[in-house]
This record gives structure tokens, sequence and C-alpha cells, in this order.
């Protein structure tokens, strides 16, 4: 019977998890994904066309043809490079009775590492591209979120999405657990109160605004700015990202794993497990649907980066 690769299993079920396990987990499922394909390594040419409006016609002559139609190429490329790697000795998996075994290990390093990092990358990288003087240079919102004017606020979103033609269904709103507060607490609010039939339980909960859905995401995974230089912590000069409107077609998420691989103990590794992983991964905003995205910041007195 042929051994179980675990790594390869792990890298299956990865993909499988990954829309249900990170807090950006919609963004990570974008359609874009499928849509889009990576041409070499690192590099992803994404197709644009523009035509022109059409003209009045003439019955009584036959006028010139011209070409109407062109086309262009944003191309983007994964700069996300990163690895982990692990040695277990076998008799390390014995005396803890298999707690510390590869499987668990590999378990709580996705749970408190990986995906938190995957979630502070997808916010900031959004962040730096959507505010980037060189590219969008988009404004973000500094309006003092309150009870009293978060819907109204919320509102002025909205009407800026429509007005950019922004799909009305599948938008998301991200916000802090202090901001999910303040929409449950929000002047002109209108809440569906529920009790269970045991009329023990009262369902508070606010999870949708005009059909748009509500994920609130640990106030840390929301910021403007990271260090990733080993695992993740917010930057020196990060700001707080208080709530982000967008539409998961605003962005392209590819994760394409190069390499991941589990050797049993051997001479190589002295006797030990070895684990080792590698992916390229990124996070892009796609220039034409950059309306599809609102941000609400804590306003600094330290100017921010836009990403490290």
């Amino acid at each position: 019977m042929a051994a179980v690769n675990y790594a390869e299993q792990y890298a299956r079920a990865l993909s499988q998890e990954f829309p249900y396990v990170l807090n950006f987990g919609k963004l990570y499922a974008t359609p874009n994904n499928k849509k889009y394909k990576v041409v070499d390594a690192k590099t992803i040419k994404i197709p644009s066309i523009k035509t022109s409006g059409r003209v009045d016609g003439n019955r009584d002559a036959i006028t010139g043809f011209s070409r109407n139609v062109d086309n262009d190429w944003e191309v983007k490329t994964l700069s996300n490079y990163r690895t982990w790697d692990t040695l277990i000795h076998p008799n390390d998996v014995n005396q803890t009775n298999m707690v510390l075994s590869i499987q668990n290990a590999t378990q709580v390093f996705n749970e408190t590492q990986k995906f938190p990092e995957m979630d502070a990358y997808c916010i900031s990288k959004i962040y730096a591209d959507y505010t980037n003087p060189t590219g969008l240079n988009k404004q973000v919102d500094n309006t003092v979120l309150t009870a009293s004017n978060i819907l109204s606020i919320f509102d002025k979103y909205m009407e800026k999405m429509d007005n950019a033609r922004v799909p009305q269904t599948g938008r998301i709103l991200y916000v802090t657990p202090n901001v999910k507060t303040m929409i449950k607490t929000a002047k002109d609010i209108v809440r569906n109160v529920s009790v269970d039939n045991s009329s023990t339980i009262l369902n508070r909960n606010i999870s949708r605004i005009d059909e748009v859905e509500i994920i609130s995401v640990p106030e840390d995974l929301m910021k403007t700015v990271y260090n990733f230089t080993k695992g993740w912590e917010p930057g020196a000069t990060a700001q707080q990202i208080n709530m982000l409107l967008i539409h998961p077609l605003a962005v392209y998420t590819p994760v394409s794993y190069s390499f991941a691989s589990m050797e049993e103990p051997s001479a190589h590794s002295k006797g030990k497990y070895l684990y080792y992983e590698e992916s390229f991964e990124d996070v892009f905003v796609l220039n034409n649907k950059a309306g599809a995205i609102e941000f609400n910041v804590t306003a600094s007195t330290t100017p921010s980066e836009g990403g490290e």
C-alpha cells in the first residue's frame, strides 16, 4: 500500500478551508480567482476591453467603417513569497501521547499564524493598493463614527457604489467589534427581535443592512499596515480601519502553493520529522473596480506608509 502523502492532503484541505476559516474568506473566494490565471510562476495579465458608443444612423448613405474597440492588459505580479518549516523528533511525538504530531503542529500553525497573517495581508494590501499615490490614489474617509452618524455614513458609501454601478448583491461590510456594537445601537436602526420557543433566548444580532452582509473582524486584523518579518504584527505607523465596504469582484486574491512536503526521519534531518511548505500568494485591487471599495479609517497624526 502506498504511503499517505500528508503534505498533498494538507494542501488540498487548505484550498477547501480558505473561504471558511479566514475572516476575509469571501474575498479569498472571489470569482476573479477562477477568471484570471497566473501566466507564469508569478505574473498575471488581466485583460480589459473598451468600445465607443453608438452614433446616429444614416439610411440614405453608406458611411466609412473604423475600429471602435480596443483592448489593454493590467499586469499584476505575485510578490508575497512565504515559507514555514519545522522539525519534530519522534520521541517528542511519543512522549506527548501524539499531541506534538505534524498534523497537530500544522493545524495550530494554520489557526494561530497562517490564517491571521493572510487576513492581515489581505486588508493591508487592499488599503495599500487603494491609497497608493502612484497608483489608484484614492482617499479614505476619516469621519469619526458614532451611533448617531454610522448609518448615514454607510448610506453615503452605498450611494457612491450605486453611482459607480457596483452590483448591489454581494457587497460586504467588514467592521471591528466596536463598530458592530455601534450599528446595533445606531439611531433609527430598525431591528427584528426574535425570541426562541423557550422564550429564554433573545436574538439581537444585526447581520445585514440593506442586504449587505456584516462581518465582524478583530481590531488587530483591521490595520492599515503590518510587519511580516516573522509572522505578522501591526506596523509602527498602522492606523485603525473601522469599516471596509467592498464587493469581492473588486479584488483578485491568487493563492498558489508551489511546494509542500513532509519527510520521515532520516540522516538528512538527523532523525527528525521534517515539514516544509512555501507559497506565492497575493492580493490585488482591480483598477477598473476600485469604485467597489470604501474605507473608514481612524485619522492619525503620522502619515501612513500603506504597506510594509
